[in-house]
């Protein structure tokens, strides 16, 4: 059965509508991939590993200007968690610990710069 969308007076049928809201639809992956990015200082710490190909956590601390310690490496963990950065730990002493984008981040940032440039065509 088709019917009209009152939202969008779009015609969708039930089968589109689970592609949509159902449980793996397009709602949830995007909800999820929100959630990944979420929080003050993810983005800015994508931004940043996009601008440089690798980057110690204390030049990222010298770039955030305002991040505590602590949360850089909160961010850092889930980051890393959601497989967005790479964390290389070269095992010297003192500890030499480099971030760059993983590939899955790299495939992210088109998407961040998409939304940029919708940002900037909508102005508040």
């Amino acid at each position: 059965m088709i019917e009209a969308s009152t939202h969008l007076k779009v015609l969708i049928d039930h089968e589109a509508r689970e592609e949509c809201i159902g449980p793996d639809g397009s709602v949830t992956h995007v909800k999820r991939v929100i959630a990944m990015i979420s929080g003050r200082w993810k983005l800015p710490i994508l931004f940043r590993l996009f601008a440089e190909p690798s980057i110690r956590t204390l030049q990222l601390r010298r770039d955030i200007p305002g991040i505590s310690q602590k949360v850089l490496t909160q961010h850092l963990r889930e980051l890393e968690d959601d497989h967005l950065i790479i964390r290389t730990d070269y095992g010297e002493q003192p500890p030499h610990v480099e971030y760059s984008l993983s590939e899955r981040g790299r495939r992210l940032m088109p998407v961040l710069m998409a939304a940029r440039f919708f940002s900037q065509d909508h102005p508040s």
